[in-house]
């Protein structure tokens, strides 16, 4: 099998170091930068056609987005069993955990296209406005086009994040986002013979920005020769016990995506319903909070990349040393923005001020001051809730992270959170203090099962392919640490 050691981006990298955990991190995080800065172009050229169609824009695409999510969970913890198939040496196997995901992305991708005939009921049902109604179901029936692209692209993105070749990721990811932008400008406002199109067209930009992210990976495949050394076409055949075992813990990890996702728009709604200066504030905060969150999740997955590779070596000592750099590093980096949430609110809010500041705007930006203080006492648990979930599920252990999500998410936030809306005269304030208590909860939780060590003796791939732990592998552990 050779030195595990050796399975890293650079051999010169020793195992287990801060260079490696920055080497896989660094490029994931910048990632999720650049799909960040899309989403908020979106939305500004949006804001530049209609108002009605950036409200339109946001509930549809997190409608999209839900009905996604458990098959998109799914096709990220292909990330796990690459790594583990890679750090126990066995190429067959990394190649046919990557086509057993992209069968579970094309079956769940035509899947979600059933979803676009009954687009116009189901947003009736929820009673938006006429003019935004009708834009929401232009928006969603075309974004469900892009389904099975970006489950494919997911998958393929795995192929890389699992081997820690995560500049690939990157780079693809850059191009994806430029391709998008530049679509979205095309086709919303028109050029030359396009038409303007309008939100139809923001929708169009996002499924061809996925489809090239497709076409981008496949090319990349066949240029580094990668499909010949890992008999990508040889191990291409279906794999019933491979894909079982795929569902079996993919499928937690999806839930836990859907578990989240609805949480979350359930808290944002019953905020809503409070009124909408406290909706305004809700939603800029968490748009600041966004700023440190999002690298963060670049992080979480390489920690997870790190983690399943030990494993599939049997060196978990390496992975714990891992989890904990990454952990210092990322508490650091939120304490940065903690101290930035209180410390200067003003600066923060500046951009969003409008020409002319109205008595409304100086209530929400009155709100929000108060709010950041919230995202800078949950910003240390976010951090712990990332990284040790993270690690945790890159060994197995999926089921814990769904029903521990579930159970604390509707019981600590979402339930209160109701009650709270129809009781308390401190809706908002309250509210807030029930998310944050659910977030300290939720990352103290994955630090105590992190600790408890039942994940060392979990892995996804089969026993055989790893040899015993051996003292020549545990011994780099120790070096680390030191």
């Amino acid at each position: 099998m050779g030195d595990p050691s050796l399975n890293t981006q650079d051999s010169l990298v020793r195992p287990g170091s801060l260079r490696e955990l920055a080497n896989v991190a660094v490029p994931l995080v910048l990632s999720c930068g650049s799909l960040s800065i899309m989403h908020v172009v979106d939305r500004i050229f949006l804001t530049w056609w209609s108002t009605d169609a950036v409200a339109a824009a946001l509930p549809a695409g997190m409608i999209q987005w839900t009905a996604m999510s458990i098959a998109m969970g799914k096709a990220t913890y292909v990330n796990t069993f690459v790594a583990q198939y890679e750090g126990a040496g066995q190429k067959q196997r990394v190649s046919e955990s990557v086509w057993q995901g992209l069968y579970m992305a094309l079956i769940w991708g035509g899947i979600l296209l059933l979803g676009i005939p009954f687009a116009g009921t189901f947003f009736h049902w929820i009673g938006h406005v006429g003019a935004v109604q009708k834009l929401e179901v232009d928006y969603f029936s075309i974004l469900c086009l892009a389904s099975g692209p970006a489950l494919v692209s997911t998958v393929l993105s795995c192929f890389y994040t699992g081997r820690s070749k995560t500049m690939v990721v990157m780079w693809v990811n850059l191009a994806s986002v430029s391709v998008n932008i530049v679509l979205d400008y095309w086709l919303i406002f028109g050029a030359g013979p396009i038409p303007e199109m309008g939100i139809k067209g923001a929708a169009i930009a996002t499924v061809l920005a996925n489809v090239c992210t497709v076409i981008f990976y496949a090319v990349i495949i066949f240029v580094n020769h990668e499909a010949k050394e890992y008999g990508l076409f040889n191990n291409c055949r279906w794999n019933q016990d491979l894909f079982k075992r795929l569902i079996r813990y993919g499928f937690p990890n999806g839930m836990l995506y859907f578990v989240d996702v609805v949480g979350f728009t359930l808290f944002i709604v019953l905020v809503g319903r409070i009124g909408k200066t406290e909706l305004a504030a809700t939603t800029i905060a968490f748009n600041l909070n966004s700023l440190a969150f999002i690298p963060m999740m670049g992080v979480g997955t390489a920690v997870m990349t790190l983690v399943g590779t030990r494993i599939g070596e049997r060196r978990p000592q390496l992975a714990v040393t891992t989890t904990w750099k990454a952990y210092a590093v990322s508490a650091a980096y939120m304490l940065l923005f903690a101290v930035i949430y209180v410390g200067l609110p003003e600066l923060l809010l500046r951009p969003y001020e409008p020409k002319v500041i109205t008595a409304e705007f100086l209530e929400v930006k009155k709100m929000v001051i108060v709010l950041l203080r919230f995202a800078a006492l949950f910003s240390f648990f976010d951090a712990m809730a990332v990284i040790f979930g993270s690690a945790i599920r890159g060994a197995g252990d999926t089921r814990f992270c769904l029903y521990y999500s579930l159970v604390t998410g509707w019981g600590i936030m979402v339930i209160p959170t109701f009650i709270i809306w129809m009781y308390s005269d401190e809706k908002l304030f309250y509210s807030w203090a029930a998310c944050t208590s659910y977030i300290g909860v939720l990352g103290l939780g994955y630090l105590i099962r992190f600790q408890a060590g039942h994940w060392k003796k979990m892995r996804v791939i089969e026993d055989h392919f790893a040899d015993p732990i051996s003292e020549d592998k545990e011994r780099p552990a120790q070096e680390a640490l030191t």
